[in-house]
């Protein structure tokens, strides 16, 4: 392929496709595109193209195909593993579905809603309370990602423990192939035993396969009762078993189970504006308690406090809070979802998005940081997450005092240690972040060769020209 990337007159035909006020071609402009929201990643392109249409879409695609001219889609640029990130080099256009942000449909009945590709969160979040119902994916980005960013990650959120990520909030897609094929699979059905789900093929394939240029979303009731608390403890062994309670005497009603260190606290009311220390006196570690009842908020209230009565009584429960008002219970939330950009003014940070089994977590989180204080004393971990569904955020702040760009350096080194104490214990190197570039060379290598070959046997017949953002997820030989 030529580095140098496509020539003017090839990327006239691009642009003529979108019409010449829906392009980018100026540095300046096209920068905000070229690089990964930490960093990390940061590549060049020729053009951004805006269509508005799927026919648009497929109509550069096609082109693209027959000219091998790689693409690379985005939505929001929110992602932390450079997946919609151009390579450097010049010759990759960038496709924002940032135009594509319409909600087509939306049907309270059937709890369902169609929307764009490109549609944000927090609109798709609105539109549905606006016909009484609940879109529960909830993300600390969802002013800005959207939906066909949030399926090909297939994102998790702080709700996962009471409605699924992704790939359970979604019954049908629409998604232009690299061929610019349009595969109108927009189906509403909860039951389609109709052969092979192809929908679940591009959920979480990182625009590898195609571009998802619309989805039908699952709806559900808005919870006629809510509460949030927070409680204070003493290690994540007591949180895991204030967890098991709370599932005990919840159900499906726990609908957010989150872990808390101290330092992510102190983090936040350092950094974070309005943020506030929640409780009186400073705990080891927080669990952040969210309850959603179908009947009526009487009975939130009633399951917060029984639970929170249940770990006083056990000893789990140093100190604890019940928010008094939607205000105080977003504030907590708010806290919660701050914990990630509190930790930029404390220097380097390096991060995993890492899942164990949810009973090995409190051991993971034990053995995972001798291993890095061995390795970085003074590192500050930051080990936050949704406790319910096993995700973990294990991020380690640089020492007080050291250089920030030789802590980066040991990025590589750093995942090495923590990856290999996640996959001794039965877990994953990817919870809800996906795989992109960061973390492509090291699946190769973890995930057994019949399974390598069996994702590249996929990319080669969606993708025979190999245009589809190219240098994620799977290397193609």
């Amino acid at each position: 392929m030529d580095i140098s990337g496509p020539k003017p007159e090839l990327l006239g035909r691009f642009a003529a496709i979108v019409g010449e006020n829906h392009v980018l071609i100026d540095p300046k402009d096209l920068a905000p595109h070229l690089i990964e929201g930490r960093g990390l990643y940061q590549g060049s392109s020729p053009m951004l193209l805006k269509p508005g249409s799927t026919r648009e879409v497929s109509a550069i695609l096609k082109l693209a195909s027959e000219t091998g001219t790689p693409v690379v889609p985005q939505t929001g640029n929110t992602g932390l593993v450079g997946g919609q990130t151009p390579r450097t080099g010049g010759s990759d256009l960038i496709v924002s579905l940032e135009r594509m942000n319409r909600i087509r449909d939306i049907d309270p009945v059937a709890n369902v809603l169609v929307a764009d590709g490109g549609a944000i969160l927090a609109d798709v979040q609105k539109a549905a309370e606006a016909v009484d119902r609940l879109f529960p994916l909830s993300l600390g980005s969802e002013g800005s990602c959207r939906i066909g960013g949030n399926l090909s990650t297939n994102a998790g959120g702080t709700a996962v423990l009471a409605y699924g990520n992704m790939r359970q909030l979604c019954l049908g897609l629409e998604v232009v192939l690299p061929t610019g094929e349009i595969w109108d699979g927009l189906r509403r059905l909860k039951k389609d035993n109709t052969g092979y789900d192809l929908r679940d093929l591009f959920i979480g394939a990182e625009g590898t396969l195609g571009i998802i240029t619309g989805a039908v979303l699952k709806l559900f009731p808005q919870p006629a009762g809510h509460q949030v608390a927070l409680a204070g403890l003493n290690s994540p062994e007591d949180a895991l078993t204030l967890f098991e309670r709370a599932s005990n005497l919840c159900g499906t009603s726990l609908t957010g189970f989150e872990l808390m260190p101290r330092i992510g606290i102190e983090f936040t009311t350092r950094h974070i504006e309005g943020v506030r220390d929640p409780l009186a006196e400073p705990h080891p570690w927080y669990a952040l308690i969210d309850i959603s009842t179908s009947d009526s908020a009487e009975t939130a209230e009633t399951m917060v406090q029984s639970l929170l009565e249940q770990g006083f009584e056990a000893g789990l429960i140093r100190d604890a809070a019940i928010a008094s008002s939607v205000a105080q219970q977003k504030a907590l939330w708010h806290m919660r979802e701050s914990l990630s950009d509190a930790q930029k003014p404390e220097g380097g940070s390096i991060k995993h998005d890492v899942s164990v089994p949810v009973s090995k977590i409190p051991a993971f989180m034990a053995e995972a940081d001798r291993a890095v204080l061995a390795a970085i004393p003074g590192a500050r971990i930051c080990a936050f997450g949704h406790l319910g569904d096993g995700n973990i955020h294990y991020n380690i702040s640089q020492p007080v005092g050291a250089d920030k760009a030789a802590f980066i350096d040991r990025w590589r080194e750093m995942n090495e240690i923590v990856h290999g104490i996640v996959l001794a214990a039965g877990g994953s190197i990817s919870a809800e972040h996906g795989i992109g570039q960061l973390k492509r060379d090291e699946l190769a290598h973890i995930r057994s060769p019949i399974e390598i070959d069996l994702m590249r046997r996929i990319k080669m017949a969606f993708d025979p020209a190999g245009i589809m953002n190219p240098g994620k997820v799977v290397a193609i030989p």
